[in-house]
């Protein structure tokens, strides 16, 4: 659990931003691996009373869906039944625009943000079968992969390829592909009917908040229909951290979480993967997740994928603080002033006879880098690097063949070179020569 300091910090924190945003109502957790270290309920869930957000109660978290949609593109993926770089008019026939899975997912392209109409003004959203049918209406606002652009289009199209993939509708898919699995039972489309929280707009010029209504997005519901629990947010993200390989393969997941296109073009703190928002915090960590937006309700759920430690943060407002720099904050708090216990060293059991001759320092380009073998397996490291960086790993083909699995170089071969005796005479990596000296390239 975390020290009192770093609790009652939490807390203040919470509490700061929900009166500068003027939030009726703000659930925040941190959580790691799925268990709650810290979590807040600050103001009321319903004007008029004064029960605070709990755990139990359903916010909308809208734009979060797009992860769980994205989960279930990649998972029809893996079992072989599309391809990322398929059309979507492979799946969705009769479908004008010219439009790849991977662009859609994520949000490059092109494709307007909304449903033809006005949708957000008469808060009256077309079906399936209107959304599909206007959809050759919609413009391309952009070239595909010109630029980043936010689709709910693209992704309501999504869901109507994993509904057509799956032969059931996209909820009843994401129930039994995603949310029995995981054991998130008040994750819904729209509210199911238990404890929840009210959405409210408070507008500048006075303190009285206005109830928000709660539409019903009907075909455009795979972009943001979802709600619910700071509990079942918090088992979501030990999945995004380490997914069970019976739901989606953890490689998958690595996949989805890596940058594609850049959102932030000024600091560039901020890219977009597959259906996931990656954030790089003031604290240098990487987080992967999502906001979401409804009327009266903002969420921000984020994950540090290397330890773990997430944040959850859930308001019950139309104009509360950003959520992604909340739910940053949380999570670098917690992980600046009370990080995991790194785990012991352990000694391995064996050195392959096969590495052997390849540990210790080469140098490749003129730069060093160190061979070494942990747990069986060889990994390559650069001398220069911090200590908090992973070595980059290989998965052995033959003797003299390797494939590097992680890192700059990952899917390149590692190659052995042998003189007439056997011995190991230089390496080539990607291409490069790798020798025992520092080395010119002419030499």
């Amino acid at each position: 659990m975390l020290r009192d300091s770093t609790s009652a910090l939490l807390r203040r924190t919470v509490l700061g931003r929900q009166r500068s945003g003027r939030v009726p109502g703000v659930h925040a957790s941190v959580v790691r691996h799925g268990e709650v270290l810290w979590q807040a309920g600050v103001g009321t869930v319903e004007v008029g009373t004064e029960r605070p957000p709990t755990a139990d109660d359903q916010f909308l978290v809208a734009s979060n869906t797009k992860s769980f949609v994205a989960t279930m593109v990649l998972q029809l993926r893996d079992e072989g039944r599309l391809d990322l770089e398929d059309r979507l008019a492979d799946h969705l026939p009769g479908l004008v625009h010219d439009l790849r899975v991977r662009d859609v997912l994520a949000h490059v392209s092109g494709l307007q943000r909304e449903p033809v109409g006005d949708a957000w003004v008469s808060l009256e959203h077309p079906d399936a079968a209107r959304l599909l049918r206007e959809s050759g209406e919609a413009e391309r606002v952009l070239r595909p992969g010109e630029a980043w652009h936010y689709s709910n289009l693209g992704y309501a199209l999504l869901g109507q390829v994993v509904a057509r993939l799956d032969g059931r509708p996209w909820q009843d898919a994401l129930a039994a592909r995603v949310l029995e699995p995981l054991g998130l039972t008040r994750t819904s489309v729209g509210f199911d009917g238990g404890p929840r929280a009210h959405g409210y707009y408070v507008g500048p010029w006075h303190d009285v908040p206005v109830p928000e209504p709660v539409p019903d997005l009907r075909g455009t519901g795979p972009a943001g229909a979802l709600a619910s629990t700071a509990t079942d947010l918090a088992r979501w993200t030990a999945f995004v951290a380490a997914p069970d390989p019976a739901v989606l393969d953890p490689r998958t997941m690595d996949e989805m979480c890596r940058p594609r296109a850049l959102v932030d073009t000024d600091g560039g703190e901020r890219a977009m993967g597959l259906g996931f928002f990656l954030v790089r915090t003031p604290g240098g960590r990487l987080l992967a997740g999502h906001t979401g937006g409804m009327p009266g309700h903002v969420t921000g759920v984020f994950t540090d994928r290397a330890t773990g430690t997430a944040a959850v943060v859930l308001m019950n407002a139309s104009t509360p603080p950003d959520p992604t720099a909340f739910a940053v904050e949380l999570v670098d708090l917690v992980l600046d002033r009370d990080p995991p216990e790194e785990e012991a060293w352990r000694p391995g059991t064996e050195v392959p006879d096969a590495l052997r001759p390849l540990l210790g320092r080469w140098y490749a380009e003129g730069a060093p880098w160190d061979l070494t073998v942990r747990r069986g397996a060889l990994e390559a490291r650069s001398p220069a690097w911090p200590a908090s960086r992973e070595s980059w790993t290989f998965e052995a083909l033959d003797d003299d063949t390797l494939r590097t699995t992680s890192g700059g170089e990952r899917g390149e071969l590692l190659r052995v070179l042998r003189r007439e005796d056997g011995t190991v005479g230089t390496l080539r990596w990607a291409g490069y020569r790798m020798s025992r000296e520092p080395l010119a390239f002419g030499e």
